[in-house]
């Protein structure tokens, strides 16, 4: 069974106060070229369709016109929401649209959505489980202890009766340990968001979403086709790419990764002002693509961006990297340690602002108080 492995849409998402919906547009377009030639089974959707739990009417419309085109090819859709989306939004609905061939998985009620596909070796066990909390799935345990992620889906996931005799296949949205993150996704404090990649041996393959870096996680069957589009000049280096996962009638995988061509690249480029709108140079590049700017020189030029713009037309954001920039601690080339704790940034501020290093009261009090917030209102 060949399966079409998205996730990470972020329909609706935009790069400071630019709109991405045309290259989403653009982009998604190529998966029905993709569909026929490599003639797909099913396509799975592994959350965070839209950026916005209350996502514009151009991005509804923009993915409406999507799941028309791919029930046009009579191409099962396979869906679960993420966490920058509304479950009870994306499955509204969906009891109908099975009918057409578009699964959705429920707002999550104790149990996981099977759906069961076919193909010349028989059946396949898809399990669509959307972006849970721990909060999400203690009331349906009260006899188990459930504080982390871990735990919450080590509870759900063992409540599955897995058929051996058949393939299976998970299909859900968490942040598995191990996997590589871009600054573009939302994590939660001290590492509890992690899930132990072992919980999810059990399956033939896993279809996860989040982590916007196409990669494996653990073993081969575990993995992230990450977003296909760059959300963050950390992913300007990034190798985007679309996942086909091929699951044979004994249940081993091969995977197939197809380039993504999006109508504009997000690019970094480093230089002076003089070099950077030098035409010698912009000549050999796209500058319609979204770009983000680093101007070397000593001293600012007056109204550099707007000047820049003349050149670079999508100018994302415009960074000095300097003698004075790199003395006062102001650069900012935006790029950090990925995986540095939340705390130790806003220790990095509080000295850089206060000219002194937090207490460990202080540090203590704020810790608290990030993850009491995070917990509630990010995820």
């Amino acid at each position: 069974m060949k399966i079409f492995h998205l996730s990470d849409l972020h329909i609706g998402k935009k790069l400071k106060e630019y709109s991405m919906l045309e290259n989403q547009k653009y982009v998604l377009s190529q998966v029905y070229e993709i569909c026929d030639g490599e003639e797909i089974d099913c396509v799975v959707i592994a959350g965070d369709i839209y950026d916005k739990t209350v996502p514009p009417a151009e991005a509804v419309q923009v993915f409406d016109d999507f799941l028309y085109k791919l029930t046009q090819k009579n191409i099962p859709v396979l869906i679960i929401s993420g966490n920058h989306d509304s479950a009870e939004r994306i499955s509204f609905g969906g009891r109908v649209m099975s009918a057409g061939g578009v699964y959705i998985a429920p707002v999550y009620n104790g149990k996981i959505q099977l759906v069961i596909l076919s193909d010349e070796h028989g059946e396949v066990n898809f399990y669509l489980l959307p972006f849970i909390k721990p909060s999400n799935v203690r009331g349906f345990y009260p006899d188990r202890k459930i504080e982390s992620f871990t735990e919450a889906l080590e509870a759900v996931i063992g409540d599955i009766e897995i058929d051996d005799a058949k393939r299976n296949i998970l299909v859900t949205h968490q942040f598995v340990t191990g996997s590589q993150l871009s600054k573009s996704e939302e994590f939660f404090v001290g590492g509890t968001e992690n899930v132990d990649c072992g919980i999810l041996d059990t399956f033939d393959y896993v279809a996860l979403g989040h982590i916007h870096r196409p990669q494996f996680v653990g073993s081969s069957k575990i993995r992230y086709c990450g977003s296909q589009l760059k959300y963050h000049i950390d992913e300007v280096n990034q190798e985007k790419s679309f996942t086909i996962a091929d699951i044979d009638e004994n249940g081993n995988v091969s995977i197939k990764e197809i380039p993504i061509k999006p109508l504009r690249d997000v690019k970094s480029y480093k230089g002076t002002y003089e070099q950077l709108t030098d035409k010698n140079f912009y000549s050999n590049i796209n500058t319609e693509d979204y770009i983000y700017i680093t101007l070397t020189d000593e001293a600012d030029i007056p109204d550099g961006a707007r000047k820049l713009k003349k050149v670079y037309p999508n100018l994302l954001q415009l960074f000095y990297d300097n003698s004075r920039t790199r003395k006062n601690n102001v650069i900012l080339s935006d790029v950090r340690n990925e995986k540095m704790p939340p705390i130790d940034i806003f220790s990095e501020f509080f000295e850089l602002k206060c000219n002194r290093k937090m207490t460990d009261e202080q540090k203590e009090f704020m810790d608290s108080l990030i993850k009491s917030v995070w917990e509630e209102e990010i995820l």
